[in-house]
């Protein structure tokens, strides 16, 4: 009686040596590193300016101990977070705003052989690790613009069509403002402008010697746009958030315009801004030929200098006949008979059939692609005393020609993108794929959590777990003696489990996650505490020791399941509908109740049968 099989014995000993090996990392403290990135895809922090920054570092009298660098980014790792803020300071004034950024970072210090077993610290939520708080403004204005500027060449292109000769349009500041010189023409105009323009409110103005009609977008209109930006750069922000890569992020709206996003434990802020931020969406356009008005020209320079030197800039219409709106899916890979990188794009039906139709008349005319970005810029404000007061971040527009190629034949619903570099194919392609922004954003707010307040945090949150711990184990060695004992031994394998589980599945620990595992301390024993107690009535039943144990821990099983099953499907309730800090709780409450039961239950039984199995035992000290 109370003796394991072998294979249980060897289980637990598995689980036991598992749960040491991925749950050391988080001994190893992160060290204190400024990221240095560029701004853009193509900017690349090279062996060059990693030398540059070490120069200046001993110029300062800064102190480091270890410089990275793997071409897209360095790291800079120094011994005390004085010297590493003071050293971010010194490398972005050095490097320039326009070119890199240093970013604040925390330096994984995990053993070599232990990365290589796959093993890693728990992610911390940004209470305890710190990290990255943006806040964005949404310019509807901007999307406003783009609407207003396709009703009234839609406009314009009706005018020759209905013969409107001498009727001109022009686009105001709210809406579109057409001139008819006399009222047949302008009644003509006045119902082409509403079979054009639905979502416009019209006006009319008769003049000397002319008629003029005024159309303004509906308010209604405007604040349905305003809510799908809003809606749609919502959605785009989670889609590229996960895109990078983030644990536990939070997303959400603040106000008519604006969004919070919060990346915990962030290892590249860099990449983050510059990926979150940009606007990048695809413009097809037609190359300008003699026919073209000159105000519907523009003139775009190549996106990449040595093409731009080779070839010089080029000339397409300003209307675009297909946008990246129409793009379901981007992926970069290599062209197989140049090498050369490439993204391989997928238009919906609706963008095939556009790309069909404008294209297949077209054949032996040039076409071109543009790549909008929108990046936010730093300028700095300054006094009459010429000193910095503040800081005006600005959204520029960067329209850059990355293609330019004769239509062999008409296009379809797929097709390629070339003149990228590896990068920028695969910056480009990851932005498409998470979805275009609506609207641009600019960044009014980024603040770096410094790690001074997750420090106090978790030294509190460990505080408080070893002040339980050792409440308990006082409790159970002083109630239950040798039983306590084992107990104990439970608890400590069920805390190394936990942190070895959390850390396997990449669960992110937060302050009121601390709290869980707090919790999952006193839960722990209570699931002995049953056992023992049944034990003891089974004693003084009049049971015999060996019986009183196998008894005590068969029948107190099903009471500590119901008990632990009910309190778990509250914790995936807390888990599905909660978000934030209910979900970190919910998190090692969950694992918790999991690895408790085995260790509890599981656990203590083997080291009672090891100490008592096979024996003949007069009295039971419990």
């Amino acid at each position: 009686m109370n003796r394991y099989p072998l294979w249980k014995y060897l289980l637990l000993l598995c689980v036991i040596t598992i749960g040491v090996i991925y749950a050391l990392p988080n001994l190893y403290p992160e060290d204190p590193a400024v990221q240095i990135s560029g701004v853009r895809s193509g900017i690349q922090t090279d062996a060059g300016v990693m030398t540059r920054v070490e120069t200046l570092l001993e110029q300062n009298g800064i102190t480091y101990f270890g410089i990275e660098q793997d071409g897209q980014s360095g790291l800079v790792r120094f011994s005390s977070r004085e010297d590493q803020e003071k050293a971010r300071v010194f490398i972005q004034n050095e490097l320039g705003i326009d070119k890199y950024v240093a970013a604040l970072n925390m330096a994984a210090t995990t053993p070599d052989w232990l990365r290589n077993l796959g093993a890693k610290p728990m992610s911390k939520g940004l209470d305890l690790a710190g990290g990255v708080h943006f806040l964005l403004e949404v310019n509807t204005s901007e999307l406003l613009s783009s609407e207003l500027e396709s009703v009234t060449n839609g406009i314009r292109r009706g005018i020759p069509r209905e013969r409107l000769y001498d009727v001109r349009v022009a686009q105001t500041d709210r809406g579109v403002e057409i001139t008819a010189p006399d009222e047949e023409r302008f009644n003509k105009a006045y119902d082409l402008a509403r079979e054009e323009a639905p979502n416009m409110d019209f006006t009319t103005e008769e003049g000397e010697g002319a008629y003029v009609i005024r159309g303004t977008l509906k308010d209604a209109f405007v604040r349905e746009k305003e809510r799908y930006a809003m809606q749609q750069n919502l959605t785009t922000l989670r889609n590229r958030v996960n895109e990078i890569g983030v644990s536990e992020p939070l997303v959400q709206t603040q106000g008519r315009n604006r969004i919070v996003v919060q990346l915990p434990g962030i290892q590249d802020p860099a990449r983050a801004k510059k990926i979150l931020g940009k606007t990048a969406n695809l413009e097809f356009r037609l190359a300008a030929d003699s026919n073209s008005l000159n105000s519907q020209k523009q003139s775009f320079n190549w996106r990449n200098p040595d093409y731009q030197q080779e070839r010089g800039p080029k000339e397409l219409l300003k209307e675009a006949f297909v946008t990246g709106d129409h793009v379901t899916n981007a992926q970069p890979s290599t062209d197989p008979e140049t090498s050369l990188p490439q993204v391989n794009i997928t238009l919906d039906s609706a963008g095939g059939k556009k790309m069909h139709e404008s294209t297949w008349t077209e054949v032996g005319r040039s076409m071109g692609i543009i790549l909008v970005e929108y990046d936010s810029i730093s300028k700095n404000i300054y006094n009459e005393a010429g000193q910095v007061i503040d800081t005006k971040i600005e959204q520029v527009r960067r329209p850059r020609l990355i293609s330019f190629a004769t239509i062999q034949d008409a296009l379809g619903k797929s097709f390629r993108i070339t003149g990228l570099n590896q990068s920028e194919a695969a910056e480009l392609s990851l932005l498409i794929r998470a979805g275009a922004l609506a609207a641009p954003m600019t960044f009014v707010e980024e603040r770096t959590i410094g790690p001074s307040l997750g420090a106090e945090n978790i030294k509190l949150g460990v505080t408080s777990v070893k002040l339980g711990l050792a409440l308990v184990l006082v409790f159970m060695l002083v109630f239950y003696k040798v039983f306590g004992i084992f107990a104990n031994i439970a608890l400590a394998v069920n805390l190394i489990v936990l942190v070895a589980l959390m850390s396997i599945l990449g669960a992110t620990l937060t302050l009121p996650g601390i709290a869980g595992i707090v919790l999952t301390v006193g839960m722990a024993v209570d699931a002995n505490v049953l056992i023992f107690s049944r034990i003891k009535e089974e004693l003084k039943a009049g049971a015999p020791p060996q019986k009183a144990i196998n008894d005590g821990y068969d029948n107190a099983y099903s009471t500590i399941m119901d008990a632990n099953l009910t309190t778990l499907i509250v914790a995936v309730i807390l888990f599905a509908i909660g978000t934030g800090p209910v979900k970190g709780f919910a998190v090692t409450l969950a694992f918790g109740i999991c690895t408790s039961m085995f260790t509890a239950i599981m656990g203590t039984r083997a080291l009672a049968n090891l100490t008592f199995g096979g024996r003949k035992l007069k009295k039971l000290w419990i």
